[in-house]
């Protein structure tokens, strides 16, 4: 399948959300709605789907995970770096840090089965099942320097539920009615086209009035320099084929919108973190198909 063809449709549904948020008039309430929506069930459907019916090769994709998890963590050690070398204002570098590690999971699941069908989707979400605890430690000391509630809030995040529970149920030997896959199959696919138009909707460009080398240096390492780090150490280890494009995909990818909410949340910058995302989500347009060319 040609880049174009897997990036494309993709794109064209966070287009799609930008210009329904732009001419419509549903307010923030519907969109707030739907993003709950999304988040705490069609989401956790498609993982839970995904990963409980496909068959997995753990052994294999250990190797796989060891590349990703290393990778992130070059990624967090950079984005440090950049408390050394610049100087910004209150709460600017303690907000954006996790810009440069954390991705976006509706970007993430929808090129993965692109890219590899349900096995495609079922290698991502063994990647965000061991990424999710780790970006969140990070971005969370970053703000506040302790790690209270932290593990409250990953026991009841519903994307990692999701997939230690369809792994469970796949390691277990189960399987599901064909009545339960067949809905479950069209709620993940729902999932999947309302997840990006929802990326497309929360972009926000405006507002970047300082901080600016800061801003450019981090979104180089989230775009740039972390794919690369991740390439390197999958040539190296010898990874291959669908595992290959998987890793370097995730580490190329845009952070997440969650990243402005922590923020908001525990007193951050919230609008340097939301150009971060925005920017960082518009220019991955360019970026993406450029690093999974490189793993043809």
């Amino acid at each position: 399948m040609s880049i174009a063809l897997i990036l494309l449709p993709d794109f064209a549904m966070i287009l799609l959300g930008v210009l329904l948020m732009r001419f419509t008039k549903w307010g923030d309430e519907f969109w707030a709605g739907l993003e709950k929506l999304v988040y705490f069930i069609l989401f956790p459907t498609l993982l839970f789907y995904s990963t409980a019916r496909t068959p997995m090769d753990f052994i294999s994709a250990g190797k796989m995970l060891q590349v990703s998890m290393a990778g992130l963590l070059c990624a967090i050690a950079l984005a440090w770096l950049a408390k050394r070398l610049f100087r910004a204002g209150p709460m600017m570098f303690e907000s954006g840090v996790q810009t440069a590690f954390r991705f976006n999971s509706y970007i993430a699941l929808a090129l993965a089965y692109r890219l590899g069908g349900n096995e495609g989707t079922s290698l991502m979400a063994l990647i965000m099942a061991f990424a999710i605890p780790i970006c969140n430690v990070a971005a969370v000391h970053a703000l506040v320097h302790r790690g209270g509630g932290l593990l409250k809030e990953l026991a009841r995040n519903p994307l990692l539920i999701a997939t230690v529970s369809g792994l469970l149920f796949n390691v277990a030997g189960l399987h599901l009615p064909e009545v339960v896959e067949i809905t479950m199959s069209r709620i993940g696919n729902a999932s999947i086209a309302l997840g990006l138009m929802l990326v497309g909707a929360g972009l926000r460009l405006g507002g970047l009035h300082e901080g600016k080398g800061l801003a450019a240096y981090l979104i180089l390492v989230k775009l740039v320099a972390y794919p690369a780090m991740a390439l390197l150490l999958a040539q190296w280890t010898g990874l291959t084929g669908l595992q290959l494009q998987i890793v370097v995909m995730y580490a190329a990818l845009p952070t997440a919108a969650s990243a402005y909410v922590l923020a908001a949340r525990l007193g951050g910058n919230g609008p340097f973190v939301a150009f971060l995302v925005s920017a960082g989500t518009v220019l991955s347009a360019l970026t993406l198909p450029v690093w999974l060319l490189a793993t043809r």
